[in-house]
């Protein structure tokens, strides 16, 4: 599947607004992915494909899972607000054709991250958070960090999502208080080095 491709494909399953998102995401990997020497199509392309299954209902998303659990990787056991990217990336295995593992992974973790993130699970987690449209208190802060420091910028954005979450009273994810902790093991040992 090529970018023009996954472009039509999300332009059928989106909302205005969700469509809108997905190009602002494309454009904000793009750039970190120029700015952090990784792969700008690979990017590009797992943004557009990272909410393709969004605004499907969670009885789809379940089924999804159960018809594929070889990659579903206990997505069910997980807080349901991540269930869209598990399903996104096993749709795009699938049925679209996707078979860059890279690409598959970064759609697959982009919201709730996991330990051992590659660089383009950072940059598509990253511009996810701080596209265009988002406006959070502290966006503007990331997006400066984001343009430095992957890793730094990852900290921030984990922590953001992790205390928002709890602010809900919702469950968080394992996963991601497992990605914040082996990033920040990662910051700490490359401080730690002479």
């Amino acid at each position: 599947m090529n970018q023009k491709q996954a472009k039509e494909l999300v332009r059928s399953r989106l909302s205005d607004k969700r469509y809108e998102h997905t190009l602002n995401v494309r454009k904000m990997a793009v750039k970190l992915a120029k700015r952090h020497d990784a792969d700008e199509d690979r990017a590009a392309l797992a943004a557009l494909l990272h909410d393709a299954a969004k605004e499907i209902s969670k009885d789809e998303m379940r089924a999804i899972m159960k018809a594929h659990p070889e990659y579903a990787e206990g997505g069910e056991e997980r807080p349901t607000p991540v269930w869209h990217g598990i399903c996104a990336a096993i749709l795009a295995r699938t049925e679209w054709g996707v078979e860059d593992e890279a690409v598959l992974s970064a759609i697959a973790c982009h919201t709730a991250g996991k330990p051992g993130m590659s660089k383009l699970d950072k940059i598509l987690y990253l511009a996810d958070m701080s596209s265009a449209e988002r406006d959070w208190p502290g966006v503007n802060k990331l997006r400066r960090l984001e343009r430095k420091d992957l890793d730094a910028a990852m900290l921030m954005a984990l922590k953001q999502t992790n205390d928002f979450v709890l602010s809900q009273d919702k469950p968080l994810d394992p996963m991601s208080k497992a990605a914040y902790d082996d990033i920040q093991a990662q910051v700490e040992a490359r401080a730690a080095k002479p």
